[in-house]
């Protein structure tokens, strides 16, 4: 049984480090919102193929724990049974942050183009993980010389501004790849997230700032302060995922948004990383209740606020490895999860083919 993905512009291969203009285009924010209303759902004969193979197999039901549900979600929403996990697409999306110059990160915003050559050069932790888990790994930097607005002061993003960073996400998604993990890097994007999350899912500024950099101090007392004035400055807007990813959000948190998006629309499974690619895809959530359904959480981080966050989305992480580096490094080491998920479904003799009699 083979997938059959939804016809949409084949994105760029085989380059690392795109400057990435290739872009879908989306005209305003009704047809985004119309998009979302109008997602395709899981391949329930996939699935049923799934779900009748693995009592089959030789190990007692349930024997296997999440690998069991890990292989029956890939089936479902690759729509083709047995799942393959052969092409696995790593993305990582590249932006700059105007609300930097408020002093919310340890590092300055010349860092964010500095690791993109880090990538590009293989030196980054994402490129030893793509290596180990045969990933391929593309690195989208978005516009780093023009960072987004100080979103204390006003929107981060224009809605052209952000329509174009959702649809370059959209563009960086193979439509034949078997899995897709998302991730970020971006000096001050803890900040964005933070101020993302406490707008659409409320609480305060101490329930969703973190370290990030490793802020101390004043610093940190800074960023929590930042968070909310922003959300006080935006509340108007935050209750509306989109409007908010674009008032609070930045360039690679919307890109990630698209990509997540892009995946669904080509039958894709999603491994999503960690805070920052959570508060991108709470944005998804918030604007159509199923947004998330082919996506797994990869790992917890240890950044306070997402593990808050996964409670309000009603996500369990695969991993709990105290890992708050983003970069789709968690993502991307859960691809080791998905693989051995996949290998024991399709690989492992029945109890009628191996001879051994089932329990009684």
């Amino acid at each position: 049984m083979r997938r059959t993905p939804l016809p949409m512009d084949k994105a760029a291969e085989g380059c690392e480090i795109l400057p990435m203009t290739n872009t879908i285009a989306i005209s305003d924010m009704n047809v985004l919102r119309a998009l979302l209303s109008n997602l395709p759902s899981q391949d329930n004969t996939a699935a049923e193929a799934a779900k009748e193979r693995e009592p089959q197999l030789t190990k007692p039901p349930g024997s296997l724990g999440r690998l069991e549900e890990v292989a029956l979600w890939l089936a479902a929403w690759q729509g083709r049974h047995p799942p393959a996990t052969d092409k696995v697409a790593v993305r990582v999306f590249a932006g700059n942050h105007g609300v930097v110059a408020q002093g919310v990160s340890a590092y300055p915003a010349e860092v964010t183009a500095q690791m993109v050559g880090n990538f590009e050069a293989g030196g980054a932790a994402v490129n030893q993980l793509c290596g180990q888990a045969g990933a391929e790994l593309q690195v989208i930097a978005l516009d780093l010389d023009t960072p987004t607005a100080d979103f204390t002061m006003q929107p981060a993003m224009d809605e052209a501004e952000f329509l174009d960073a959702f649809g370059r996400g959209m563009a960086a998604v193979p439509e034949n790849a078997d899995l897709l993990c998302v991730g970020e890097m971006g000096i001050g994007n803890t900040t964005s997230a933070a101020a993302l999350c406490m707008g659409l899912y409320g609480g305060d500024a101490t329930d969703w700032t973190g370290p990030g950099t490793g802020v101390t101090e004043l610093a940190f007392a800074t960023k929590m302060k930042v968070v909310d004035d922003a959300v006080r400055h935006h509340a108007p807007h935050l209750i509306d995922g989109m409007k908010a990813l674009q008032c609070v959000g930045g360039r690679e948190l919307a890109a990630m948004a698209g990509a997540i998006i892009a995946a669904r629309l080509n039958r894709v499974p999603v491994l999503l990383d960690g805070f920052m690619a959570g508060a991108a895809a709470g944005a998804l959530k918030s604007a159509s209740a199923d947004a998330l359904d082919h996506c797994l959480t990869a790992h917890v981080s240890a950044e306070p606020g997402h593990r808050l966050l996964l409670k309000k989305l009603d996500m369990s992480p695969l991993l709990n490895l105290n890992m708050r580096l983003g970069e789709a490094t968690g993502a991307t080491l859960a691809v080791n999860i998905v693989k051995a998920a996949a290998a024991c479904h399709n690989g492992m003799a029945t109890f009628a083919e191996a001879n051994v009699s089932d329990k009684a």
